[in-house]
């Protein structure tokens, strides 16, 4: 999985603003919208500057002044965002709300998917004099795509692929993988849903006292 520092700051439709850090790049990208009306209610990729802008956001960090991203591409990072929603709510047993159950159910389509844009040339890394790594820019959002779904592979086929979950809180859907030590994490954000439960269990106490 691609470890560098990264979370994106997310707005709840409440207009709440928190940080989510999902633990892998694969996991980040699914934060840009996905299937069914949840998904298309937070659809970011509209256009193909959009998925560049998004790239600047995310732990890749890209400039995204540097990053060309074409109409195809694009098109291909949405079909493989839906394929990894899929392939990952298979992983967690859970789904956000659609309309059509069909939405979340992953196919044998979803794998191919995700093997076909892994095939691309990713990203190349390099060691800056600093002793840090940073990736080869300009690049193509092809390069990056294939970044994301290599990522998904390793996640996927790794240790940490009993760990992919859902948020705990009945109303939040987002995915992570818990890397902590002892494998606990059952919220997305403590800022949000963490904090939320709390003040819940708190005023639940208070009733009964």
């Amino acid at each position: 999985m691609t470890d560098d520092a990264s979370g994106l700051t997310l707005v709840s439709l409440t207009g709440t603003r928190y940080r989510f850090d999902p633990g892998a790049l694969s996991l980040e990208f699914l934060t840009t919208g996905g299937p069914g009306p949840v998904g298309r209610r937070y659809e970011a990729l509209h256009r193909p500057a959009d998925l560049a802008a998004w790239l600047a956001l995310s732990r890749l960090r890209l400039d995204p002044a540097r990053v060309e991203v074409d109409p195809q591409e694009l098109a291909t990072a949405r079909r493989l965002r839906d394929a990894l929603w899929r392939l990952a709510c298979a992983r967690t047993g859970g789904r956000p709300p659609s309309d059509d159950p069909a939405d979340f159910d992953a196919t044998p389509a979803d794998l191919a998917t995700l093997n076909e844009v892994a095939a691309g040339a990713p990203l190349v890394p390099e060691l800056t004099a600093e002793g840090s790594r940073r990736w080869a820019l300009p690049a193509r959002g092809g390069q990056a795509l294939a970044t994301i779904a290599r990522d998904a592979v390793d996640l996927f086929s790794g240790p940490y692929a009993g760990r992919i979950r859902e948020c705990g809180a009945h109303n939040c859907h987002l995915v992570f993988v818990d890397t902590s030590r002892p494998g606990q994490r059952r919220w997305c954000s403590m800022e949000r849903c963490g904090n939320r439960h709390k003040v819940r269990s708190l005023r639940a106490r208070r009733t009964e006292d």
